[in-house]
């Protein structure tokens, strides 16, 4: 059993991923200052309330709870306010980044897990997208994301820090029979909005984009369960923490999913039908984005298990639940 330490280890992904680590016998250590997460996520160890860019704080927490990796899940999220706020996605992201990184070299821990993404990659050169594929953000939240990638980098040379840059593609999906799922304030992503349409909390959902060069004209997106984020996290942090050879690697299923296919499925999983009108593209948008995950599968023996019903059958229950209070 080894001892690793969440950051953002109350938020979506980084609750989903103590919950795996857990189940696969590791100690979690959870580090949040609740900016974006949940109380009612901390459920599967102790909890460290800090600041990442708290170095104080966080030499404290190491020294108490002496972790053997480091999960970095901690990070500001929406690409929308990081355009408006840039400023503060730099200083939460890759500030809070180098303090973390300083404190793990003190302490001499090595095993570095990072919460990273495709917005990494920028406009799609080639579809699906490869680990090779250039990385040229488009975002502040991209790029920030990305300075971290390359920080980690310099350090595993300079110091001897082993890493695993876990690139998300789109994050979806719950565990809602642990009572944690998406909850984001505010809420930007395809799923919970058109759900939040059949809950009565939205009026409608708008379809971006009905002129794309995909297969019914509008935006294709790589959905992923949680639960497989999760299960990859586990399998990086072991790697590493077995000698394993640092790496960068994708996270999606590699099969794509339009904007009008996903309400076909929504409808289909939970017999409701989501009002939709058209709308003007967004900027910003890129018509398709897919995983090419083959590296994943090689070197982290990870295969998604759940497709785009189960994902929205465990949303659908997730969302159900917070809207009559129940959840956590």
């Amino acid at each position: 059993m080894a001892t690793i330490l969440v950051t953002g280890g109350a938020g979506y992904v980084g609750a989903h991923c103590c919950l795996a680590l857990a189940r696969a016998g590791h100690k979690v250590v959870v580090y949040d200052n609740f900016s974006n997460g949940h109380r009612q996520f901390v459920k599967w160890g102790p909890l460290v309330e800090g600041d990442i860019r708290d170095k104080a704080r966080l030499v404290a927490a190491f020294a108490e709870y002496k972790p053997d990796a480091v999960l970095h899940c901690a990070a500001l999220i929406e690409v929308g306010e990081s355009v408006k706020h840039p400023d503060r996605f730099y200083d939460n992201n890759v500030t809070g980044a180098l303090v973390l990184l300083d404190v793990m070299r003190e302490a001499g821990v090595n095993a570095f897990v990072f919460s990273s993404t495709c917005a990494t990659y920028g406009e799609p050169q080639r579809l699906p997208m490869d680990e090779t594929h250039s990385q040229n953000p488009v975002s502040p939240y991209g790029w920030t994301k990305l300075m971290v990638e390359r920080a980690s980098r310099d350090m595993a040379a300079a110091y001897g820090l082993q890493f695993a840059h876990l690139r998300y593609f789109n994050a979806a999906g719950a565990a809602p029979e642990e009572g944690i799922g998406e909850r984001h304030t505010p809420e930007t992503h395809a799923i919970p909005l058109a759900l939040f349409t059949l809950l009565g909390r939205r009026e409608g959902f708008k379809i971006f984009g009905q002129d794309y060069e995909t297969r019914d004209g509008t935006c294709l997106r790589d959905y992923v369960h949680v639960l497989d984020l999760a299960d990859a996290h586990v399998r990086a942090v072991e790697r590493l923490l077995a000698g394993g050879a640092s790496l960068a690697a994708n996270l999606g299923t590699g099969d794509g999913v339009t904007v009008r296919e996903l309400l076909d499925a929504i409808a289909r999983v939970t017999g409701k039908s989501v009002p939709a009108t058209p709308a003007p593209r967004r900027d910003g948008d890129a018509p398709a984005l897919v995983a090419d995950n083959s590296l994943a599968r090689r070197e982290l023996a990870w295969t998604p298990m759940r497709g785009i019903d189960a994902i929205i059958a465990d949303a659908w229950e997730w969302h159900e639940r917070v809207e009559a209070g129940t959840f956590g």
